[in-house]
């Protein structure tokens, strides 16, 4: 995300979408000096790009290690290892963090060099999976009327393990291609729109409580 290269004093005005006077006055003005006011009005652009180019590679290193904790994360979770999975979601609440420091300057820079529209693209809305969403779980009792007593119930249970062993794993499968579908998207976008950086880490979140949700039905069930 660095800055496509410096501009000209010529183009400055141009540049920084403003006119001339515009440009005097937001320098302080250098009566009967124009040339020392273009200069000095280069070294400020030079400045503010640097400052920007400061913010870009915090932005960069965020959608950077984003992708890293996103590759631990499916580790994790392909691995069952519930412990090690809170450490990796606050992680990323630290990296947007780092980002959300840099939002007021980038804010002012670009306003100051005429680029408001530069991060104006809203990123896709943060999908939401429910329970719901999850395939459902086969059970003895959803055909009671077939059975007269417990012992049928419980032999009904022994020819559903297969298939319930199988829903289990689509349940967690699914919830666990989400909650890191949902920390890569907003790696890729470098945490840089507040919105959806809060939205994405809320659901991850949220993903991660429904995935020890689904584990849980599991070892109910299958022991």
């Amino acid at each position: 995300m660095a800055a496509e290269g410096k501009p000209g004093a010529e183009a400055l005005p141009a540049a920084l979408g403003m006119s001339l006077s515009e440009l005097v006055h937001a320098v302080g003005g250098f009566e009967g000096d124009p040339a020392e006011m273009v200069r000095a009005s280069v070294r400020t652009a030079e400045r503010a790009f640097a400052e920007l180019d400061a913010c870009d590679d915090v932005i960069d290193k965020a959608s950077e290690s984003g992708a890293k904790v996103a590759d631990r994360l499916s580790a994790h979770l392909s691995a069952e290892s519930e412990a090690d999975i809170p450490a990796e979601l606050e992680e990323l609440e630290n990296i947007a963090a780092r980002v959300r420091s840099t939002d007021e300057t980038r804010r002012l820079l670009n306003r100051v060099l005429g680029r408001e529209d530069r991060d104006a693209s809203t990123p896709a809305a943060v999908v939401h999976l429910t329970a719901d969403d999850l395939p459902k779980l086969p059970s003895a009792y959803a055909e009671a009327d077939d059975y007269t007593d417990l012992l049928a119930v419980a032999g009904r249970e022994e020819q559903l393990r297969p298939q319930l062993r199988l829903v289990h794993t689509e349940r967690l499968t699914r919830v666990a291609s989400h909650l890191v579908t949902v920390v890569e998207q907003v790696a890729s976008a470098g945490f840089a729109d507040k919105q959806f950086a809060g939205a994405s880490l809320r659901e991850a979140r949220h993903a991660y409580e429904l995935w020890q949700r689904c584990l849980a039905e599991r070892r109910r069930d299958l022991g």
